[in-house]
């Protein structure tokens, strides 16, 4: 296979569940009419000029199927586009450390994402137990025939205990640690769900700020109870030391697990990206979550930059990522005002609260990894016939914006465990078989 161009840019998604790929040589960013050829390995794929060689090597769960090449088109303003059959092995398993016995019973520090400044320091939790759904009351009554025992009985956690809802921990602080003073008010409260938590009456500034770096880490809830955003604490065992970790590749990683868990329990894929505030900021529409994305930039100068976020688009770099595919409609100054109407009163769309920071902080991720795809791949208009619930939603021919969230980086050499930065999850990848040579 021939092309023109230096220093080509290559896109690969790479399908695990429907062992499929979709492989993009994008036009070239400089010297025009140098012969290029291009071959297909099952574990590579090689781009030779007269001066030089470069390849691109692919982990060693996934292997290309050569033969299978199919659909070699060329797009305006893309490139080469091509559809390859993959052997690859889908058994990456995410356990959380507090369904594990054993670690469980280790004592746990709790840092402030941002800085690593010290929140919660050695705290034993023996029970960590995630929140019902945001319709558990309602359930309660539908099935008991005597009046709701739990009615206006807020769930509080205990010193020891912890409970995790969609998108936050709930711990109880006690007396004896450090603590945030934030302003306080009499509070009404009610049946607390992963959603549909405590509600504060009258409205008061509860916000928990990091002492450092005067983050927004959670809010209070209770006089001993303390709400922490996902997106902003890190825990780890207290023998561990503070995990570096690129702020933007935290946020993206834990929204990223947020999404696969709440659209595999509850049957949803679009969402609400709402912040404290309670304004909605971003909609959110889930594709898949089965992606592995393996690019090699070219030449970076051509690519956006986001001076808010960390530098990480290299030039002549190669990088691979399990991701989710996400579809987004941003919802600031005003924009797609009817469209956050009708997702906000959908009872099937599910919404997700962080800090209002946070939620622009995904906003600028989304548009930085939107600017990163091949031109073809950032838009996609049409939604019609895709679920009867959509006919008034979509009327007119929206574009959503097409985005990847990083779910955990992969190495290109060999397989290796690797931390998945949600509450401390693990991503360790574990051979079912010898996969074809």
């Amino acid at each position: 296979m021939a092309a023109a161009a230096a220093g080509m840019p290559v896109f690969l998604e790479v399908r695990t569940q429907l062992r499929s790929a979709l492989l993009i040589l994008g036009e070239p960013k400089e010297g025009g009419g140098t012969p290029m050829d291009i071959s297909i390995t099952p574990s590579s794929l090689q781009v030779k000029t007269p001066a030089d060689c470069t390849e691109l090597r692919l982990p060693a769960e996934v292997r290309l199927v050569p033969s299978s090449c199919r659909g070699l088109q060329y797009v305006a303003g893309d490139g080469l586009h091509l559809r390859l059959q993959v052997w690859a092995e889908s058994n990456a398993k995410l356990i959380s450390m507090f369904n594990q016995s054993s670690q469980t019973r280790e004592c746990c520090t709790f840092y402030c994402q941002s800085c690593g400044e010290v929140i919660i320091r050695d705290r034993k939790l023996l029970r960590v137990l995630p929140l019902p759904s945001e319709n558990w009351g309602a359930l309660v009554g539908e099935w008991c025939c005597h009046p709701d025992p739990f009615a206006n009985k807020p769930l509080h956690p205990q010193e020891s205990d912890c409970f995790i809802g969609d998108s936050f921990f709930l711990v109880n602080l006690r007396s004896d640690l450090w603590q945030p003073r934030p302003e306080l008010a009499p509070v009404e409260t009610h049946c607390l769900s992963s959603e549909n938590h405590f509600k504060l009456k009258p409205k008061a500034n509860t916000k928990v700020i990091c002492k450092r770096c005067k983050v927004m880490l959670g809010e209070t809830m209770s006089s001993e109870t303390t709400k922490f955003y996902m997106t902003e604490i890190i825990i780890q065992p207290s023998e561990r030391n503070f995990p570096i970790i690129p702020r933007s590749q935290f946020v993206q990683s834990v929204i990223a697990q947020c999404l696969v868990e709440l659209s595999s329990a509850r049957s949803t894929f679009r969402f609400t990206i709402q912040g404290h505030d309670g304004k909605v900021y971003i909609l959110l529409w889930l594709l898949n979550s089965d992606s592995l994305v393996i690019e090699s930039l070219g030449s970076s100068r051509g690519i956006t930059k986001f001076p808010l976020l960390e530098d990480i688009l290299k030039a002549d770099s190669s990088s691979a990522w399990n991701a989710v595919k996400v579809l987004y409609q941003p919802c600031v100054k005003s924009r797609n005002e009817k469209l956050s109407s009708a997702w906000e009163s959908d009872i099937s769309i599910h919404t997700l609260t962080l800090p209002s920071a946070t939620c622009l902080e995904l906003l600028l991720i989304l548009s930085r990894n939107n600017a990163t795809l091949p031109p073809s791949l950032r838009y996609m208009n049409s939604f019609q016939g895709m679920r009867s619930t959509l006919t008034e939603i979509c009327s007119r021919s929206l574009s959503f914006r097409e985005a990847y969230l990083s779910i955990s980086p992969h190495t290109l050499e060999q397989p290796r465990t690797i931390m998945h930065y949600s509450y401390n999850k693990v991503w360790s990848p574990q051979s079912q078989g010898p996969l074809p040579k």
